[in-house]
């Protein structure tokens, strides 16, 4: 139940509430955030994200540094993002079974022992690589899902229509701020004290914002849902059309974890650790001003138009980082690619609250999550391989062929599918 007496399955429908000043095309982002309740649970929540954007840097830095390897590096974090991705849909199902107080302190004290037990590892002599690849798959298993139960709550508090889709731009700029400064720290952790240290910092910030989350009132009465579960064909993956918007998000995925890796890889051949931080730090702060851009914007353009554009022109300039040579240009470079990151984004979560049924856009809402993450673990795995056998700069040509062979894959079906339940 949302703060306003309404439960999140109910509020998220917002057809039986009248239009306030707010919801009408002139909402801004201020209304959104002085929503009653709303920054009290949606500061804690960017805390305990800011995990997730510190994560995959220090695992990559820790392993790279305890094996001397990207390869085992790249298996590690790939390792660890597909366990993310396979099991991001059971632990969304979890949350909304037990409520997200109990599920998501249990799962961010999950998370948090992963990554204390991958400090302890890698800060051992020789460590077993397959054992580092094995306990990173462990710690992928328990990521609370931190994003897709606030866009739960943004739905509880928000009604449907120009208010909603404001709350969801401003939390898709916010992760992205999020990202210009996680891998900032990450890497200034693991340069003042060492990678195992900069996993333990990460563990710790992600409890930290998961409890201040989950003691708001907005998240303590998300509550336990009933047992029975949705019409079995009401569920995301067999609405048409859902399923060619994620094959294009896996291109988007293919793209992000492209740049994870190669960025470090092109620190590290000029030296510099501190680097690898400022250009992920480039490309999350282009993603956070293409969102802010994007969200501010009145759209005309379908929203499947949009996200094959974007796609598509997130891709070539992934393509064009392979000629950058000087290290500043490539920082621009990057940021030009992330400009069209949260558009992605933000445009996937508007498809699945069209595409599919009210009752299911939790679940739908975590299956874009799924496919980024998962095109983000196989670009990590495949790239992290090709950038020990070659010039780091050929994964960007790899993960960008990739990408736009997965758009082309689902662009037609994308332009035939209808929206049948417009939000």
């Amino acid at each position: 139940m949302s703060a306003d007496g309404l439960s999140p399955g109910q509020a998220s429908r917002g057809s039986d509430r009248a239009p306030g000043p707010a919801d009408t095309v002139s909402a801004t982002y201020r209304d959104v955030l002085r929503t009653p309740g709303a920054l009290r649970v949606f500061l804690p929540a960017l805390v305990g994200r800011l995990s997730f954007a510190m994560v995959t840097l220090v695992l990559l830095l820790a392993v790279q540094q305890s094996t001397d390897s990207f390869a085992v590096a790249g298996a590690a974090t790939g390792a660890f993002g597909l366990a993310n991705v396979l099991a991001s849909p059971y632990r969304a199902r979890f949350v909304d079974r037990r409520g997200q107080r109990f599920a998501l302190t249990l799962l961010a004290t999950g998370f948090a022992l992963g990554l204390a037990g991958l400090a302890w590892l890698t800060a051992q002599p020789a460590p077993s690589a397959w054992a580092i690849v094995a306990l990173a798959a462990v710690g992928g298993l328990f990521p609370p899902p931190l994003g897709a139960s606030m866009r739960v709550l943004w739905a509880a508090l928000t009604p449907a229509g120009a208010l909603r889709t404001k709350a969801y731009s401003v939390d898709a700029v916010c992760e992205e701020l999020l990202f210009t400064t996680g891998p900032l720290l990450a890497a200034a952790a693991v340069s003042l004290a060492s990678p195992a240290a900069g996993l333990l910092v990460t563990a710790a910030v992600a409890v930290l914002g998961t409890l201040g989350m989950t003691s708001s009132p907005a998240s303590r009465v998300h509550v336990a849902a009933p047992a029975a579960g949705p019409a079995r064909q009401h569920r995301p993956l067999r609405q048409p059309g859902f399923v060619p918007v994620l094959v294009a998000l896996l291109g988007v995925g293919v793209v992000l974890g492209t740049v994870e890796v190669v960025a470090p890889a092109v620190a590290d051949a000029q030296g510099s650790v501190g680097l690898a931080g400022v250009l992920l730090a480039a490309f999350a702060a282009g993603s956070a001003v293409g969102g802010l851009l994007y969200g501010h914007h009145s759209w005309r353009m379908r929203l499947q138009s949009r996200l094959i554009i974007a796609v598509l022109v997130m891709s070539v300039l992934c393509a064009l980082l392979a000629t950058i040579g000087a290290v500043v240009l490539l920082a621009v470079g990057l940021a030009a690619v992330g400009f069209f990151l949260a558009p992605s984004l933000v445009t996937g979560y508007l498809l699945a609250d069209d595409l599919t049924a009210p009752e299911v856009r939790t679940e739908a809402s975590s299956w874009i999550n799924t496919a980024v993450n998962a095109g983000a673990a196989a670009a990590a795995t495949g790239v992290g391989l090709a950038v020990d056998a070659v010039e780091p700069r050929f994964g960007f040509l790899l993960g960008a062929a990739v990408a736009l062979l997965l758009l082309a894959v689902a662009a037609s079906r994308l332009m035939r599918a209808r929206q049948p339940h417009p939000a």
